[in-house]
């Protein structure tokens, strides 16, 4: 490192009073030790203080490289990390996990859409800090009095990014971390090394790099003239599981029949995000296909799929005649779901803006509005609707509209971590009676219109991985959850079937991937298949309702490689 001359009349009053080196030593002190208290006050493990630091000395080298002057250098590297800890508490508040690196990867017109909807101060605020960062920058660069080689910078990227490299491969990163952690830096730091490894050995989705065999050649698809079609509604119920399966819960009475199809069944699905992903059972039920094909990415599943991935339900229902709708109860640039959904086959998607929607609204507000759309737009043609409830989102300590259900006592469950087992059920009480005014008001209306509703519950709340097996602290959790336990795994889902007999159920299994959800509607509505879900049936007999977990997941590799081939999968 070299002392560089200075000419500016500021920093040389300052560094005849202080003396030069002094005023340099001291600038770096502060801006490293800056970096130093977010370290302690964030990492709380020694693997991540040691990628923090690692993150540190390669942010601070590659700025080198360009600028060659330490205390610039360490002030960019300093704003870029309390930048990435605002928005992974941005984005922890928003969907309860911190910030990745592929986040910056996918960065596009909804992310910035979601990001000024939801924190329309965002802009004024950039500025502000714009203001007042700007000229601590200047002044950083003003009485800098010291250089750094590029070669000497650059050897020390390399070695940061190395022991950084190591540090990451060697050590698995805990699930559990990224819900409730505060190693903002270490996680996303380590995330970036490993998507990166993902990409280079296996890419983005996995599949087999070549199989012989092609989807079945079946006629086109089509329906037989004049064939009565029923209105399809498939309704994702929020965070619902059967939670009586825990032991020690108490629930209401006649609890399990909400559970049970029109012929009596309980059948139960079995989803791929456990405690709080619905994006994963969104893209299987919408889809037909694994979100767990994406391995790390799948938290990203439908920003990537969106224009890449065809092959889906509303496909599959269009050639019959079928007009498709999502009544979306969120912002529709939320991890590109307008985009992903409206690419797939939705005709008309609807968000909270369309909808009307402030707050989060009972479940019968969005039973009425589905049964609205049927009487305006399903006189003359079938309609498939793909209808969120809400009203048991997270999360559970408050009291969601007392008003609804004054008459409800508590039954003595406990309380996890501030979240009332007994308010989540509550909340199941109110959507089971608001599903049965639904089934009533259609019944009512609707008395000639066949109709096949399909429920399902998209994941479990997120307080139940805490009580499925006290025994365990978070990192056992993890490591149960990562082995595929299916207690973390099922939820449910129920059939049921207005003015209209199912026209095949034979692979309704009782217990299901949630991957072959789309499947099993398509051949209870009595709509041919097309060649994929010809294949895909032949896998579920096979695999006895298995789907990503069936063979080692060799299953799903040749099958996503088929529909790659067939032009279903395009450009991953």
């Amino acid at each position: 490192m070299s002392t560089a001359p200075t000419n500016n009349p500021w920093s040389l009053n300052v560094f005849r009073v202080l003396g030069r080196d002094t005023v340099a030593w001291g600038l770096l002190a502060v801006l490293h030790l800056a970096a130093l208290a977010i370290l302690m006050g964030t990492e709380d493990e020694l693997v991540g203080r040691f990628a923090f630091l690692f993150a540190w000395g390669l942010l601070n080298s590659l700025w080198l490289v360009v600028l060659r002057r330490p205390a610039a250098a360490a002030a960019l590297s300093l704003v870029m990390f309390v930048v990435l800890i605002l928005l992974s508490q941005f984005k922890q508040n928003v969907v309860l996990m911190s910030a990745n690196f592929v986040d910056v990867m996918l960065i596009d017109k909804d992310t910035v859409t979601f990001l000024l909807t939801v924190f329309p101060k965002v802009i004024p605020a950039t500025v502000i800090a714009a203001v007042v960062v700007l000229p601590l920058l200047a002044l950083c660069w003003w009485a800098d009095a010291f250089r750094v080689r590029r070669w000497t910078a650059a050897l020390g990227a390399a070695a940061s990014l190395a022991a950084l490299s190591a540090l990451s491969l060697a050590v698995p990163m805990d699930r559990e971390k990224a819900f409730a952690s505060a190693a903002y830096v270490s996680e996303f730091m380590r995330s970036g090394v490993l998507a990166m490894v993902d990409i280079a050995t296996r890419g983005v989705l996995e599949s087999d790099s070549f199989v012989a065999d092609r989807l079945p050649q079946v006629a086109p698809v089509g329906c037989q003239p004049g064939q009565r079609l029923p209105h399809i509604v498939l309704v994702l119920d929020e965070s619902s599981f059967d939670i009586s399966t825990v032991r020690g819960i108490k629930v209401p009475p006649n609890y399990r029949r909400r559970f049970q199809s029109f012929d009596g069944n309980s059948r139960a699905l079995m989803v791929e995000g456990a405690g709080g992903p619905t994006w994963y059972t969104e893209y299987n039920v919408l889809t037909g296909l694994s979100a767990k094909s994406y391995g790390r990415f799948s938290n990203f599943v439908t920003r990537i799929a969106g224009g890449r991935v065809s092959r889906s339900l509303p496909n599959a229902l269009r050639p019959c005649g079928y007009r498709s709708y999502s009544l979306y109860p969120w912002y529709g640039a939320f991890l590109g779901a307008r985009y992903f959904q409206k690419s797939i086959g939705i005709d008309r998607f609807l968000d909270t803006k369309d909808l009307g929607t402030r707050n989060v609204e009972p479940d019968r507000f969005y039973y009425d509005f589905t049964a609205d759309l049927i009487r305006r737009d399903g006189r003359d043609r079938p309609l498939f609707v793909m209808t969120y409830l809400m009203a048991n989102h997270f999360s559970w300590g408050p009291r969601y509209r007392p008003d609804l259900m004054p008459g409800w006592r508590d039954l003595g469950n406990p309380v996890i971590d501030g979240e009332r087992v007994d308010e989540y059920l509550r909340r199941q009480e109110m959507s089971a009676r608001d599903y049965r005014a639904f089934v009533e008001r259609l019944h009512n209306e609707f008395p000639s219109d066949p109709f096949l509703i399909v429920r399902f519950g998209d994941h479990q709340p997120l307080f139940a991985k805490k009580i499925i097996d006290p025994t365990l602290d978070d990192i056992g959790i993890g490591r149960r959850i990562d082995a595929g336990d299916p207690r973390y795994f099922t939820t449910y889902y129920a059939i049921d079937a207005l003015n209209f007999r199912p026209a095949d159920l034979s692979l309704a299994f009782d217990g299901l991937d949630a991957a072959y959800l789309p499947l099993i509607i398509l051949e209870a509505a009595g709509v041919p298949l097309d060649g994929s879900f010809v294949e895909q049936r032949r896998i579920l007999k096979e695999c006895n309702g298995l789907f990503y977990l069936c063979a080692g997941g060799a299953k799903v590799r040749r099958f996503n490689r088929m529909l790659i081939d067939a032009g279903f999968i395009k450009g991953l």
